[in-house]
C-alpha cells in the first residue's frame, strides 16, 4: 500500500469543517459515496458534501502542494502537462483565478460559445475523484471558453445549465444510448454538476464534472482517450 503523507503544516487550499473531520478518520471509517448519494447531493446543489477518501485527501494535499512549488499554480499544470494548452500562463506564485487576468492576453479560445468548438474543451479522467463506491468513474470536461454564471459565488445561469444539459446528454448519454442492452435507460447512468466558486481548485480554467456509472472501459476511453 503506497505511504500517506503527512498533512503539509501550511495547506495549499483552505480547509473546510469536512476536511477536518476527513483527516481525523481512518479510510475504514470512510463513508463512500453511492450512486443515490451522488444523484441527492447534486439535486439539492449541496456539494460541499462531496468527499475524498482520507488518505486520498492527504495525498490530494501533498500533492497540491508540491505541485505549485514547481508549477506556480494547478492550472499551470493542468495545461502543460494534462491539457497540453497553450494558454497565457503565469508559472510565477499566485492566486489561478489571477493568471489569465494578468495576461493582458487576447482569449484563445475559437469560438465563444462554450462546447462549440471541439478544439475548445477536452474531456479528462480526474486525477483525484471523490470517494466513490465501485463502478462509478468520475470525467471532467475543461474548456477554453468561460460559462456565463449569474452571481460572483459562479452559480449558472438558466441558458448556462441548459447549454451544459444540451453537451452532456450529446456527448455521454447519446453515446450509451447506442448499446441500449446495456442501457436501456442512459441517462440514470450519467450525472454532471459544476462547482461554485469557493469549491473549485483552479478557478481560472473552466471545467464541468462528469459521473458515469458501469460504463466500461472501452466507453471511458473514446470519451477521455486515457
Amino acid at each position: 500500500m503506497p505511504e500517506v503523507p503527512e498533512v503539509p503544516q501550511v495547506p495549499a487550499f483552505n480547509l473546510t469543517e469536512l476536511d477536518h473531520q476527513l483527516l481525523a478518520m481512518t479510510d475504514e471509517e470512510f463513508v463512500y459515496h453511492d450512486w443515490e448519494d451522488l444523484k441527492s447531493i447534486i439535486a439539492r446543489n449541496d456539494l460541499g458534501a462531496l468527499k475524498r477518501k482520507p488518505s486520498d485527501l492527504r495525498r490530494y494535499l501533498a500533492w497540491t502542494q508540491e505541485t505549485k512549488a514547481k508549477y506556480g499554480t494547478i492550472m499551470n499544470y493542468i495545461c502543460q502537462q494534462r491539457l497540453k494548452w497553450h494558454l497565457p500562463l503565469n508559472t510565477a506564485s499566485g492566486s489561478d483565478s489571477a493568471v489569465i487576468k494578468q495576461s493582458g492576453l487576447p482569449a484563445t479560445f475559437k469560438n465563444p460559445r462554450p462546447f462549440a468548438d471541439p478544439e475548445d474543451y477536452k474531456i479528462l479522467r480526474n486525477d483525484w475523484p471523490y470517494g466513490v463506491t465501485p463502478g462509478i468513474s468520475h470525467l471532467v470536461v475543461w474548456l477554453r471558453t468561460p460559462i456565463p454564471v449569474k452571481s460572483d459565488e459562479g452559480h449558472l445561469t438558466d441558458e448556462s445549465r441548459a447549454m451544459i444539459n444540451t453537451f452532456v446528454r450529446k456527448t455521454f448519454v447519446d453515446r450509451l444510448a447506442k448499446d441500449p442492452q446495456n442501457f436501456p435507460d442512459p441517462e440514470s447512468h450519467v450525472l454532471w454538476f459544476k462547482n461554485w466558486v469557493g469549491l473549485q481548485s483552479v478557478r481560472a480554467l473552466e471545467h464541468v464534472h462528469i459521473l458515469v456509472r458501469d460504463v466500461p472501459e472501452d466507453i471511458l476511453f473514446e470519451w477521455a482517450n486515457e
